[in-house]
């Protein structure tokens, strides 16, 4: 995983893996650890980066609430 560290957060730049892994939920692992690391450093936002809605490779990241998406109305709260 490429991350980036902001002022008040963590942000997922870039992850990728062996997609013949997928039963292991690498990408789940992923933000899981990165979510551990900025409590770890003190910063209350982790970013997961782009997500494509309807994307199948994407779709563990809408699996984390509250999941806020910009839109052309700005940050709005996403229910599941």
């Amino acid at each position: 995983m490429l991350m980036d560290r902001m002022e008040d957060s963590l942000s997922a730049v870039y992850s990728f893996f062996d997609g013949r892994l997928a039963k292991r939920s690498l990408g789940t692992f992923m933000i899981l650890w990165m979510v551990e690391y900025a409590l770890a450093l003190g910063l209350p936002y982790v970013y997961l980066g782009y997500w494509i809605e309807g994307s199948d490779k994407m779709a563990y990241k809408a699996r984390f609430q509250p999941l806020e998406v910009l839109g052309d109305d700005g940050w709005t709260v996403r229910q599941p």
